[in-house]
């Protein structure tokens, strides 16, 4: 094996913590020594502690002289626990090989520089492409101050989330849903706007057994705080956090109705429609948020997009078709002329049941 496949080992590592380590990255660490691994750890539940420290705990004095894998630049400075460098090289990590180097001004290339005065040799770049799509959210609320935003639709051929009548459960079929818990699965939050509440009464859980141990943050944007007490979502509080985005202003009954139950309430700023949704998300990514997912209705989709938010599309297509007076995944944003059309580039697609599942990202 070489540097490539154990950062392959690494980079599967981190990808298990994702959904569950915000605010902090999910990073892997594998640890070897004369062609054999000897330690490995990711970041563990929460965050804390990191995955160095993990991998450095299995190796034990097997550390002296090895080779560390990591696929984010240890971090440099002093938080809730002491800086991984210093870890790194106490233990006698003679060589350590980094994906990525982190954005965080408190560490971006300070870290690798305290590893090269130290005596290790440090390589960077090793499977750098997939570390930086894992921590792609942790990156977005460094570089813009928000979260990155995977924006999932479940349509017919024909683009429709709902028959003329409102009827939308369900377009697609089983497997599909369980691939779409697995997505909420690997997210900090998923949001909806007040109109899915209304119409499905949802309680966006993570249903599939032990795929996670973090309750899943979920989130609602409802401007007039129309969201029903007593509805599925508000009743399932016990089994994870419900953040509720509104408008400044509004039913102050309300708002201490929302609070006395445990809904955490966000005032924000309006907008010409609705709310001012970047602000949302910005507020939401102080808050801990780093990797963002929504799941609609239309108008929320339609927001999000007007204001250019949406990194993902997770795009569910079911064969079927409703007809143009069914309800569209996205409604109207503002769209006259084709260099105005926000575009995606394919990044995946597979076959889920009797449907399919395209992934896009973003331009540049």
């Amino acid at each position: 094996m070489d540097d490539a496949d154990f950062m392959r080992a690494a980079v599967a590592l981190a990808r298990q913590g994702l959904g569950e380590t915000a605010p902090n990255p999910a990073v892997g660490c594998v640890i070897v020594r004369d062609g054999r691994v000897v330690g490995r750890g990711r970041t563990a539940l929460g965050g804390r502690p990191h995955a160095e420290t993990a991998a450095l705990v299995m190796a034990g004095a097997a550390a002296f002289g090895a080779t560390a894998y990591i696929t984010l630049e240890p971090c440099a400075h002093q938080g809730k626990t002491p800086p991984c460098t210093e870890a790194l090289i106490a233990a006698g990590i003679t060589r350590v090989v980094v994906a990525t180097r982190d954005p965080d001004p408190r560490v971006n290339g300070r870290g690798i520089s305290l590893l090269r005065d130290s005596g290790i040799q440090v390589v960077e770049g090793v499977g750098a492409a997939a570390a930086e799509a894992i921590n792609e959210g942790f990156f977005s609320v460094i570089r813009h101050g928000r979260p990155m935003v995977t924006l999932k639709l479940a349509t017919t051929l024909d683009g429709r989330i709902a028959t003329r009548s409102g009827e939308s459960q369900w377009i697609t079929g089983e497997p599909a849903r369980r691939v779409s818990h697995a997505l909420r699965g690997t997210h900090d939050a998923v949001m909806v706007g007040v109109g899915t509440v209304l119409a499905d009464d949802p309680e966006l859980t993570c249903r599939i057994c032990g795929f996670r141990q973090i309750p899943l943050v979920r989130i609602i944007v409802d401007s007039h705080l129309r969201t029903p007490l007593d509805g599925r979502l508000i009743r399932s509080l016990g089994r994870g956090p419900i953040w509720l985005l509104h408008r400044d202003g509004g039913d102050p009954h309300r708002r201490q109705a929302f609070a006395d139950l445990g809904v955490r309430l966000m005032e924000l700023p309006a907008a010409p429609i609705g709310l001012d949704i970047r602000a949302g998300l910005v507020a939401i990514a102080r808050a801990g948020i780093t990797r963002l997912l929504v799941e609609g209705g239309s108008s929320l989709s339609a927001a999000l997009l007007r204001a250019d938010l949406i990194d993902r599309l997770a795009w569910f297509t079911a064969p079927l078709l409703i007809g143009g007076d069914g309800l569209p995944a996205v409604a109207g944003f503002g769209v006259d002329a084709l260099p105005d059309a926000k575009r995606f580039v394919l990044d995946g697609r597979q076959i889920v049941g009797a449907d399919r599942l395209a992934f896009y990202r973003r331009t540049v």
